[in-house]
């Protein structure tokens, strides 16, 4: 009984830990916009779309070499997959790569 009731606890655990890191991926986002760091999503996913058309199924807010950086998924009308960087504190998008493609 011992057992199962620690492995229930560990299984309880594991399935909260996603929860709580996208908690704190967004306490980070807001402490970054509100330090006027980086802009609001809305103009992040602007800037976005005019590049690349489509549906953003995953997006990510990273440090990458001192500054914010945006990763996102998308997919195209046509079903296509892009992974897309940009840019948090410009909106300036640094990166669009079509999954398949070598470049």
């Amino acid at each position: 009984m011992k057992r199962l009731a620690i492995t229930l606890l560990l299984s309880l655990a594991a399935a909260a830990a996603p929860a709580l890191a996208d908690r704190d991926d967004h306490d980070r986002a807001r402490r970054a916009l509100d330090a006027g760091e980086i802009l609001p999503l809305s103009d992040i996913l602007a800037a976005v779309h005019a590049v690349q058309p489509g549906r953003v199924i995953e997006i990510e807010l990273e440090r990458d070499d001192g500054r914010w950086v945006y990763e996102l998924e998308l997919v195209s009308p046509e079903g296509q997959l892009y992974d897309i960087e940009i840019d948090a504190a410009t909106a300036m998008v640094l990166e669009v790569e079509r999954d398949g493609d070598d470049d």
